[in-house]
């Protein structure tokens, strides 16, 4: 692949996500972590309908709900709400979705731009994918209507949260969490983060691998077994119309086969040219981490291992994975 092709498809990879009865997509670039919801400062009357405050590696950040721009509707939270924190060029701030759905290079064919934005509307284009519409959103308008501090509609934002307390008790933890964590690492000048991963379960243990590496998460797919393959080839999948092997990682790296599910969730890589369908138990989630609090394993199918809100992740040696001989490749 070109170094012109490889950046263009980095460009179009999407983390896509579902509020309300639609789904949106923020280009992967601009995010830095996904989280669970967590307890929000609302020390007062907030412009924008910011929802809330937190604080997030040495900045305290707005929390927003993008309802209040599209003037949809918007219900009470509860503790499955889920916090994208996302960056632009100058600020960084959250955005509270219902669900994160999963990570999907967008092709440019696809996309479609709306003709009639403005500097005003967060929606600048759609995306058809599998027969549904999935709504780009431009953070960029949403920066720009931050810094005009503009006051919306009255809304009585604290009765939006629950008042359980079981449920304030597990938000608060997780705000503390946040507290707690080591600061990213953030380039003199502009708002970077180096090391982001998706972490994943086999068994009981957290794995989790570099970004850079991934194509595209499934939460479900169809795989097709090919007889006389090795036992860790669980067959190939079909991605409009691009056959890949799926290699099932427990058996690969002589795991005990300790959880089944009827799930088939995969996680598409891409690493010198070969494209590998990894089956995995359970996704997690999309985080940062920094550098130099890896602990290096050595060499093999494990590169490094970090702590990370009291969990320890391997991170896979993608390299190593997909240059492995035992993998064989047929083509379609």
């Amino acid at each position: 692949m070109s170094s012109n092709n490889y950046l263009e498809q980095k460009k179009n990879t999407h983390l896509y996500f579902r509020i309300g009865e639609n789904k949106y997509a923020i280009n992967s670039d601009n995010v830095l972590e996904i989280m669970k919801l967590p307890a929000l400062d609302y020390p007062q009357k907030l412009p924008n309908n910011i929802v809330g405050l937190l604080k997030y590696n040495n900045f305290v950040i707005n929390v927003l709900d993008v309802r209040f721009f599209l003037n949809i509707e918007v219900p009470p939270y509860s503790t499955n709400n889920e916090l994208l924190i996302v960056k632009t060029d100058e600020i960084i701030f959250g955005i509270i979705t219902d669900k994160i759905i999963g990570i999907l290079p967008f092709e440019s064919a696809l996309v479609d731009a709306i003709p009639f934005v403005d500097n005003k509307m967060i929606i600048d284009s759609i995306y058809k994918f599998n027969q549904e519409t999935i709504f780009i959103i431009n953070i960029y308008a949403i920066e720009n209507l931050l810094k005009q501090h503009n006051t919306w509609a009255e809304v009585d934002i604290p009765t939006l949260f629950p008042q359980d307390e079981n449920s304030k008790a597990i938000m608060a933890k997780r705000t503390s969490d946040i507290a707690a964590k080591s600061n990213l690492k953030l380039a003199s000048g502009e708002l970077h983060v180096k090391n982001k991963y998706i972490s994943f379960n086999l068994n009981s243990d957290h794995y989790c691998i570099a970004l850079d590496y991934v194509k595209e998460v499934l939460k479900d797919t169809s795989i097709t077994n090919v007889p006389g393959t090795p036992d860790f080839i669980e067959g190939i999948m079909n991605l409009r119309g691009d056959y890949i092997t799926v290699i099932n990682m427990k058996k690969f790296l002589s795991l005990p086969e300790k959880e089944t599910s009827d799930k088939k969730p995969v996680i598409i890589i891409k690493c010198n040219e070969l494209k590998l369908a990894l089956l995995i138990d359970k996704i997690n989630e999309l985080f940062d981490y920094q550098e130099d609090s890896l602990l290096d394993v050595g060499e093999g199918y494990f590169s490094n291992e970090f702590i990370y809100n009291e969990t320890l992740y391997t991170i896979l040696n993608i390299e190593k994975i997909s240059s492995d001989k035992r993998i064989i490749i047929t083509d379609m």
